[in-house]
This record gives structure tokens, C-alpha cells and sequence, in this order.
């Protein structure tokens, strides 16, 4: 059987192993992908330094593939397959759902209680081909280069996490400018936003958000930067209308929260290492305010979305570096010193 490069978690440790695996073999209800690009995810940071979410969630799978972001061709298809056509460039849907729980049946599949997730829970897309349900294969336009088309998941997410509810016209807080932020800040101009306001304490980061339409960028982490202050004072006040966190910080929820109007709303992105203390009383109860827990993208609603902006909201600014899937130990190395925004993985 044919052998293919592959990148595996194989040890509870910090770290990766590159080696050799058989091509996968594909299921009646399944596709083979020939992997053209694979994007490296916060969530992957977190497997490959191995911190306390990768340890209470992946240590049952080890050794597997890890990966999730991806953009390839379909090369062969189960006999089962529908609505795709061998040789059609793909991206991934990465929930992959039961079908029959209450949550499939009542349109939330995205939190099937039986849900597996690709590059987590499966073998995922760092290797040079990998096989997905058929159901979870995204058609992209020929004319999308692989190397934007595998970023489409985060911009998924964002979508989900900016249209959870009204955006136009009202102020924005956005707490944590990596690449699902950045998004963030991009839709919710193109979308007709007042005001958006980031937050990060990663100057780079929030040059980023500015190129993507934020009107206020705050650097947080800066000596004698008040966020909060600022926030109010950009607010005449008032507060923000929405407050969208994506940067998985029990500061970053506090003050989004401390700084959200009354009756405002809060959708919630980020993941955080561990339970955090809040003021329910104060800043939710007292105010009246929303708050929704974002989980990925809802299939397929947010796919559609996100289709009509990618063309207008320019994904390709946001990939720093492109290296080859051999070299996936620089790609880590740039992320962990915060010097790059997406990097991308070619095999």
C-alpha cells in the first residue's frame, strides 16, 4: 500500500512526530482528499505543547494525525458518495455529527452530543491525503487557492460567533486578535457596524485588526493602557452593544462583560484552561445582558455565509508564512513567538 508523509501527536508530551503512514482507506460514505494546504489552529498549538485542554481531551487518541484546517482535491469517493464529484476542491467541515441525537435532528448539529471532531477525535489533515465524510466536504470555487481556502474554517467561526446576533450599526468589542478576531473585526464592517473596537496584547495583532476595518485598536497589555476606560471613553459611556471574545482569557471575559451596555449581548468563542471567577450578579444579572456560548460553526448555515464574504473580506491577508509539511516544526515555532498570523502547510 501507498505511503504518505503524515505529522503525528504520539507521545503526552510537547512535540510532534513526522513519519510515514498508509494512504487512508475510505468507507462507502466517504472521500479521499489529496491535501493541497492544511492551516495550523490555536487548537493545534494546544496539542503540540500539550497543556491542560490537550491533556484532558485527546489522551485516550494517541497516536494519530492531527490537523483540521485543510483545502485539497477529491481523488476517490465511496459508492455512497453524493453531491460531490472526484477532482472538486474541498474544505472541511470538522464536526463531524451522528445524525440521530436530539441535537442532529432539531438543526444544531454542530453540538451533536455524539460529535467527533477531525484532527482531534480522527486522524486529521496533516498528511497528504486524509478522509473525510462526504457530508463534511465543503465544494470551494477552482479559483480559490488552496492556501486561502483552508483558512475558511476559522473564518467559519467567526462568522458563527459576529451573526449570532445584530451587528449593524451598533458598537462592536472584540477581546483576542488572532485570526478568528481579525475576521471578526473584518465582517462586522462589512456587515455595517458602527464601531468596532479590538483588544489584544499583541501590537502586530492589532495592526491586523485595523487593516481589517477596526476603528479603535487597544493595546492592553501596554503599561498604563486602561482597556476598560478606553472602552468607555470610545462609548461615551455607555458601553459596547456586543462584546464578541475570542481570546480565551478570564481577564478578557471580565472586562468585556465589566464594559457591556445594558441589554447588551455577549457570544463567547474563546476557550479557556481552566473555570473563571465573574460577577454574575452584577454584570449579567443587574444589566440584563445576553450571553451565548459559540461552538464552531453551524452546519451548514455559517458555510453559506461565509461564502458570499470571502471574496470581499481578503482571507489572504492573513497568511504570514507557508512552509512545507515537512517543515511543520517552523510553522510552530513562528506561532509560539507570536510572529506570524495563519501559517500554511503544503505537502
Amino acid at each position: 500500500m501507498e505511503n504518505m508523509l503524515s505529522v503525528w501527536k504520539t507521545k503526552p508530551k510537547e512535540g510532534l512526530e513526522i513519519k510515514g503512514a498508509p494512504v487512508p482507506n475510505i468507507s462507502d460514505d466517504e472521500v479521499l482528499v489529496k491535501v493541497r494546504a492544511a492551516s495550523i489552529c490555536g487548537t493545534d498549538l494546544h496539542i503540540y505543547k500539550w497543556g491542560p485542554w490537550a491533556q484532558e481531551r485527546i489522551s485516550g487518541n494517541l497516536p494519530y494525525i492531527f490537523g483540521h484546517e485543510v483545502s485539497g482535491e477529491i481523488v476517490d469517493a465511496g459508492k455512497n458518495v453524493k453531491g460531490v464529484s472526484l477532482g472538486d476542491h474541498v474544505s472541511a467541515e470538522t464536526h463531524i455529527s451522528c445524525g440521530y441525537c436530539p441535537q442532529c435532528r432539531t438543526c444544531r448539529e454542530h453540538i451533536c452530543d455524539n460529535v467527533k471532531i477531525l484532527g482531534v477525535d480522527t486522524n486529521g489533515a496533516f498528511a497528504e491525503y486524509i478522509a473525510i465524510p462526504y457530508r463534511n466536504a465543503w465544494v470551494n470555487d477552482k479559483g480559490i487557492p488552496h492556501w486561502v481556502a483552508c483558512a475558511q474554517e476559522p473564518l467559519g467561526n467567526a462568522v458563527h460567533t459576529v451573526f449570532d446576533g445584530e451587528v449593524a450599526g451598533k458598537t462592536v468589542s472584540i477581546f483576542g486578535m488572532g485570526p478568528i478576531g481579525v475576521c471578526a473585526a473584518g465582517l462586522c464592517k462589512l456587515a455595517g457596524a458602527d464601531k468596532v473596537i479590538a483588544v489584544d496584547m499583541n501590537e502586530e495583532r492589532l495592526k491586523f485588526a485595523k487593516d481589517f476595518g477596526a476603528d479603535l485598536a487597544i493595546n492592553s497589555g501596554e503599561e498604563g493602557v486602561d482597556a476598560k476606560k478606553e472602552i468607555m471613553d470610545a462609548t461615551n459611556g455607555l458601553g459596547a452593544d456586543v462584546f464578541l471574545e475570542m481570546a480565551g482569557a478570564s481577564g478578557a471575559l471580565r472586562q468585556g462583560l465589566e464594559t457591556l451596555r445594558p441589554g447588551g449581548r455577549a457570544s463567547i468563542l474563546g476557550i479557556f484552561p481552566k473555570p473563571v471567577e465573574i460577577d454574575v450578579t452584577n454584570d449579567i444579572v443587574f444589566r440584563g445582558i445576553s450571553i451565548n456560548g459559540i461552538n464552531g460553526r453551524k452546519m451548514f448555515d455559517t458555510w453559506y455565509k461565509a461564502k458570499s464574504f470571502l471574496p470581499k473580506i481578503g482571507l489572504e491577508r492573513l497568511v504570514t508564512h507557508r512552509f512545507r509539511l515537512s517543515e511543520i516544526e517552523k510553522g510552530f515555532g513562528v506561532l509560539l513567538k507570536k510572529e506570524g498570523m495563519k501559517v500554511v502547510l503544503e505537502p
